[in-house]
């Protein structure tokens, strides 16, 4: 599909966003917002089997996410956002790199309920920061797998007060292999499919 051709060389020379100059992230947009107007499934939401799986970013605008890049000695690995749709949960997982064995990750664990055909809010509930090795990281599908069996982590793994951290996601867009959303705070997200 030639919107999803232009999105993603749009994308290509921004490193998920965080080298995308202000002309970039404008053409970005537009690139996205014409790509929501031929979304082929109308209700995200209820896209049970397009929805679930492991999806990697391509590109945001948010700042919590970029910011990740900006700590000292590290920088931003892949970010992964992956969604069950049978038990409602989602796990966003960044790794983290810089100096050699000091390899990172931060995580958030959630639930989301469906508000609408294209919202879904989300209530954090765990939050999980630490060196890849202590935690064993091996992949998301692993680590999401010890996440599910109830494993406390080394390093910092805190329960979140979902009460006072939550926001909603517009699903904008989703076929086989790309999603875009629009989150609560004005960020946009477009991931593929692992």
């Amino acid at each position: 599909m030639m919107g999803k051709t232009a999105l993603i060389n749009a994308i290509a020379p921004t490193n998920r966003g965080l080298l995308a100059t202000e002309p970039q992230k404008q053409a970005i947009l537009a690139a996205i917002a014409n790509l929501e107007d031929l979304n082929p499934t109308p209700r995200p939401v209820e896209a049970s089997n397009l929805l679930n799986g492991n999806w990697q970013l391509l590109y945001t605008t948010s700042k919590a996410l970029l910011n990740l890049d900006r700590l000292p000695f590290c920088k931003l690995g892949q970010i992964y956002q992956c969604i069950r749709v049978e038990t409602t949960s989602v796990y966003n997982i960044a790794e983290i790199y810089g100096l050699p064995y000091l390899e990172g990750l931060v995580s958030v664990a959630a639930k989301f309920e469906p508000v609408s055909g294209r919202r879904v809010q989300v209530k954090f509930n765990r939050s999980i920061v630490g060196l890849q090795r202590l935690i064993g990281y091996i992949s998301p599908e692993n680590f999401i797998h010890q996440i599910e069996s109830g494993k406390k982590f080394s390093g910092i793994d805190v329960p979140i007060n979902s009460e006072n951290q939550q926001g909603w996601l517009d699903i904008t867009y989703i076929d086989d292999d790309l999603r875009i959303g629009r989150g609560n705070e004005g960020s946009v997200f477009v991931l593929t499919r692992t």
